[in-house]
């Protein structure tokens, strides 16, 4: 099992959600953030007033995985996030030790959304 995280950019949600969903993961996070990479700092005038906007919005997913769909995942949120240009984000993965469904009690892969396997075709990808 995998937690996988992904920072995009905002106006790229809506195709990684997408292309996760024709992946067959379902089961994912959103939020909010804010942050600097690779891009430059850019100069703003608000009320007259330069500003220098040194973080930029973005979004990031958070799911968590069987091995079978980690690459799934990754090839997902690349093939809707790339725009080829600065800032398109970074995917990080991490191993996790243990998952547990609160409702039944069910761990491990048990726990993760209940996909199969089979749902894993080149054309969904």
């Amino acid at each position: 099992m995998k937690l996988i995280t992904a920072v995009v950019r905002p106006e790229r949600v809506q195709q990684v959600k997408e292309a996760l969903f024709q992946a067959g993961i379902s089961g994912i996070t959103l939020s909010r953030v804010s942050g600097h990479g690779g891009e430059q700092s850019v100069v703003e005038h608000y009320r007259g007033t330069r500003v220098m906007v040194e973080f930029h919005d973005k979004v990031e997913f958070r799911m968590a995985v069987s091995e079978p769909f980690v690459q799934a995942a990754i090839d997902a949120i690349c093939k809707g996030a790339r725009t080829g240009e600065v800032g398109d984000g970074k995917i990080f993965v991490q191993p996790m030790e243990r998952v547990i469904r609160i409702r039944t009690g069910e761990e491990d892969t048990a726990a993760l959304t209940p996909v199969t396997e089979t749902k894993l075709t080149p054309d969904s990808l």
